[in-house]
């Protein structure tokens, strides 16, 4: 590590982080369909996933192949030159893809992102406040899904956008 010698220290901060243990049994995990499990989510019946907690993402509503999810961006996702981190947006636009696949998928099948493209249209900072992302999907399949999602304020603009295909793991498919 390298020590600051020269320029302005800034003021400490800290940020504590809570979050729920995983669930480790897989029966567990892939006992209910992915609309039942997500909507549990929502109403706080089931615990979020740990990374949800560094972003504090959220599940607003849920249909089937359509999620709304809510994050907070906060100074501790800054960049060095004072804006939201691009992994900030990756990280809620991937979650909300994949939540919306999750959503079309019956109990025991899961899914996994093989690609995701963002793009980032304006900057988000602290005083952005709570975003919210739309995924839905475009194209399901038996092996693949394909979605589409974006990353929108308050006032409704679009700060990005993010289009992704998920693998469908099945557990007969040797995955």
């Amino acid at each position: 590590m390298t020590e600051r010698t020269t320029g302005p220290v800034s003021e400490v901060r800290s940020k504590t982080l809570e979050y729920r243990a995983p669930e480790r049994d897989a029966k567990a995990v892939f006992s209910r369909s992915g609309i039942e499990q997500l909507r549990a989510m929502a109403a706080g019946e089931a615990a979020d996933p740990p990374i949800s907690s560094h972003v504090g993402l959220r599940v607003a509503s849920v249909e089937e192949g359509d999620v709304v999810m809510t994050a907070e961006p906060d100074e501790s996702h800054y960049n060095p030159i004072g804006s939201v981190h691009g992994g900030f947006f990756a990280t809620v636009l991937d979650s909300v893809c994949g939540c919306a696949v999750h959503s079309t998928l019956p109990a025991g099948v899961g899914y996994t992102t093989l690609e995701l493209k963002v793009s980032f249209l304006r900057p988000v900072t602290a005083e952005t406040g709570t975003v919210t992302a739309h995924g839905w999907v475009t194209k399901g399949g038996r092996n693949a899904a394909f979605v589409e999602a974006d990353l929108r304020d308050a006032d409704g603009r679009v700060l990005a956008t993010a289009s992704s295909t998920c693998l469908i793991v099945r557990p007969d498919s040797g995955r």
